[in-house]
């Protein structure tokens, strides 16, 4: 059942703790520490919530210092996650670290770039920071 608006994403268990997802034909791995039942055969469902901010401001601030023509020849982007100590646990702290590698690459761009994903067009991080105080800082990189 699919309606207009909705996107889609399953699991489906395959032994002990250990589930594969499904986005659009693409496969996950998901799994718990052994600690949990699980055998670590994949990434823990809460920790790909850090995975997709990264992903989601990384794809922000590429797109926006390509625009401002940035020689931007790498990016990466880390994504720290600290939890409360009561269930259910959430992410109560995150910081990012952006690193960004290039010739010439102009700092009030970066800042810029980022500020305008983290504020306005990454909705992964506007999610995340219902629950987390979000912190960042970059590195700049001469290639």
């Amino acid at each position: 059942m699919k309606s207009e608006g909705w996107e889609r994403a399953s699991v489906v268990l395959d032994e002990g703790m250990h589930f594969i997802g499904d986005i659009d034909g693409f496969r996950i791995d998901l799994d718990a520490r052994e600690s949990f039942g699980g055998r670590g055969a994949g990434a823990e469902p809460l920790r790909l919530l850090l995975l997709g901010a990264a992903g989601c401001t990384a794809m922000d601030v590429i797109s926006i210092l390509r625009k401002k023509r940035q020689e931007v020849s790498g990016l990466e982007v880390e994504v720290l996650g600290s939890r409360a100590k009561e269930h259910p646990r959430v992410y109560d702290r995150v910081e990012l670290v952006y690193r960004v590698r290039g010739r010439d690459v102009d700092p009030r761009a970066v800042e810029r770039a980022i500020e305008l994903s983290e504020t306005r067009y990454c909705p992964a991080i506007a999610m995340v920071g219902r629950t987390a105080e979000v912190s960042s800082r970059y590195e700049i990189e001469e290639a």
